[in-house]
C-alpha cells in the first residue's frame, strides 16, 4: 500500500473529510489529494502532523513498520498523554550494556508501542468483565 492510500485509509476510517485534515495541515483541499493520490510527497513536517491528526506513527504512513499500529480510537486523552510522555522521555536507552542506535531504539518504541496499547485493551476488557462478574474467558464467547 502506498503512502498516500494509508493516508487515505485512516482519514476516513476515522470519519473525516479531505477539508477536514487539510484545514488541520494549513493547505488547500486538493494539495492533500494530491498527496492521497501519490503525486506530491509531503514535507517531514506535513508527514508528522498527518501522522498526529490520523493519530499513527510516521512509520506506518510510509510502510516502514508493519507492526506498527494506529491509536485505538477507544483510547482517553490520559492514556495518549501517558504513552507520549513515556515515549518523548530522552533517556539513553541501552541493550546489554551498549547504547542502541537511533534506529534500534526506533525499533524497540514500534514493538513497545503495539505491546502498549493491546495491554491497555486487555486491561480495558478486564475491568469491564469484573465489574460484569463474567470471567475474561466468559466474556469472549
Amino acid at each position: 500500500m502506498s503512502l498516500g492510500a494509508r493516508i487515505k485509509q485512516l482519514r476516513t476510517e476515522r470519519g473525516l473529510t479531505q477539508q477536514d485534515v487539510a484545514t488541520q495541515l494549513e493547505m488547500g483541499r486538493s494539495n492533500l489529494g494530491h498527496i492521497e493520490n501519490d503525486r506530491v510527497t509531503p514535507t517531514s513536517e506535513d508527514l508528522q502532523k498527518l501522522a498526529d491528526i490520523l493519530h499513527t506513527t510516521t512509520d506506518y504512513l510510509l510502510g516502514r513498520d508493519a507492526a506498527a499500529t494506529a491509536i485505538p480510537d477507544w483510547a482517553t486523552y490520559k492514556d495518549k498523554r501517558d504513552f507520549k510522555k513515556l515515549l518523548e522521555e530522552d533517556g539513553e536507552i541501552m541493550f546489554d550494556g551498549v547504547p542502541m542506535s537511533p534506529i534500534d531504539r526506533q525499533r524497540v518504541m514500534d514493538v513497545l508501542t503495539g505491546l502498549f496499547w493491546e495491554a491497555k485493551q486487555m486491561n480495558k476488557h478486564k475491568k469491564k468483565s469484573e465489574s460484569t462478574g463474567v470471567a475474561p474467558d466468559d466474556a469472549k464467547g
